[in-house]
């Protein structure tokens, strides 16, 4: 990734061609985006985007990790890597006994046990308001947000998962004791029980909310509705404001010296990705179940029609049903192929059980690929049934497969399904809603 330049720009214009002139109160104000990667994972990777946009507006902030893998100045890591090690380690040792010694369940909760935390960073030191993002895994505790406040810094945290309004775990699924006081947790060796590790953590989560003005910040509208549902944050202040995508940089229409890159085998391009697309929560057997229907059932449309799974697969077996034509690109990391394949894609799938926002949905629809989706959730802010996509009944593969078919015979115009995220989801917009957001809270 390229190098950011602080020009201190004082106005942006946002795709609609208005202009957004940065608050005078937040001029010569310093920000601190805290997230545990710069760049691994996807909280980290629109978190870096929000730094980069927020610079580009004028914005004079920067981003405290616990991993970096960037060349940016503006990005540092906290500690050793020996020392992040240990307090890696040791925070997961504690969890395993309470899951059973199930490693399938290990990385489904958190504690923030033994984090190293952020407070003693001079960027954090010197910061007027903090910004916490994905803090799991070694980085921050509760502690560490109440000594942020002894501080005196104002404190937004971004939501990107479910954590601070659960006990211990990152997706509730369908358990639902996160609206009452946790215990008896689904993750736990046994069920739990009324007193067990989610209990004992929502309750710290309780009194850091009771004791610390926290600014929250649903990344969809999903999220913001099931915080406010909450026990831990039905009385806290929360706004939605999506994550950013470089919406400028997709195109609509191959360029022709890229034709090359991936030469389509069908005339119609099906997409999933994710990073790992076997991974239990991506809801793989949806997608191969519908493909299978239409296969059998669609022949002529099958024939014409292929599929292309792109990310991480963990089980080489996890493609071994499908009948469907079907490549598996592996994991992406160049956004010069991923882009390309947006653009020549017809339909961007995805039925995972649960997703906060849905990145891969925003980015086809930014390359005009039309979204075929659950809508149980975050997925619900990008797609409007069958005005720029489809949603499926939860868990259906037949309505799935019924939505390829509409969409493979839609009209919508690619450029349109651009312009739907481009208004809503484009990096400027969002980094003027957080500046919008940043000044209001130095107001109070």
């Amino acid at each position: 990734m390229s190098g950011i330049a602080n020009t201190g720009t004082p106005q942006a214009v946002t795709p609609g061609g208005s202009s957004l002139t940065l608050p005078d109160n937040l001029r010569g104000k310093k920000v601190v985006l805290v997230n545990h990667s710069d760049t691994l994972g996807g909280a980290a990777i629109v978190t870096f985007r929000l730094l980069q946009a927020l610079r580009r507006i004028g914005v004079d902030a920067r981003m405290v990790v616990y991993t970096k893998t960037s060349e940016e100045e503006c990005v540092d890591a906290v500690y050793s890597r020996f020392i992040r090690a240990v307090t890696f380690c040791l925070e997961r040792l504690r969890i395993l006994p309470a899951v059973g010694f199930k490693y399938a369940d290990l990385y489904k909760v958190s504690t923030g046990n033994f984090a190293l935390n952020v407070h003693h960073h001079p960027w954090v030191k010197e910061a007027d308001i903090v910004c916490l993002n994905w803090i799991n895994q070694g980085l921050m505790g509760i502690n560490g947000i109440k000594k942020l406040h002894r501080m005196r810094k104002k404190i937004v945290w971004t939501l990107h998962d479910m954590w601070a309004l659960t006990g211990i775990c990152h997706h509730a699924y369908e358990c639902d004791h996160y609206l009452d006081r946790c215990g008896n947790c689904p993750f736990l060796a046994g069920g739990g029980n009324p007193n067990d590790l989610s209990h004992k953590y929502w309750k710290k989560k309780k009194s850091l909310n009771d004791e610390v003005p926290i600014h929250y910040v649903a990344v969809s509208n999903w999220l913001e509705r099931q915080a406010a549902r909450s026990s831990l944050l039905c009385n806290s202040s929360i706004q939605t404001i999506g994550n950013p995508f470089p919406i400028d940089q997709f195109y609509t229409k191959p360029p022709r010296d890229l034709y090359s890159l991936i030469t389509p085998e069908k005339p119609n391009i099906l997409l999933f990705g994710a990073a790992r697309i076997d991974d239990p929560i991506k809801g793989l057997e949806y997608t191969v179940d519908a493909l299978n229907y239409i296969f059998d059932y669609h022949p002529e449309i099958a024939s014409k029609t292929a599929i292309y799974f792109f990310g991480s697969m963990k089980n080489p077996q996890a493609l071994d049903g499908l009948r469907f034509s079907h490549r598996h690109l592996g994991l992406i990391t160049d956004f010069k192929i991923l882009r390309y394949l947006y653009s020549v894609a017809k339909v961007v799938v995805s039925t995972s059980l649960y997703e906060t926002l849905g990145g891969t949905l925003v980015e086809g629809q930014a390359g005009g690929a039309i979204p075929v989706t659950f809508g149980n959730d975050g997925r619900a802010d990008v797609v409007e049934h069958k005005k720029t996509g489809y949603i499926a009944r939860y868990k259906d593969s037949r309505d799935i497969a019924e939505g390829i078919l509409w969409a493979l015979d839609s009209k919508i115009p690619r450029d349109y399904l651009n312009q739907t995220v481009r208004e809503r989801f484009s990096s400027t917009v969002i980094a003027h809603k957080y500046a919008t957001l940043f000044s209001d809270l130095l107001k109070k």
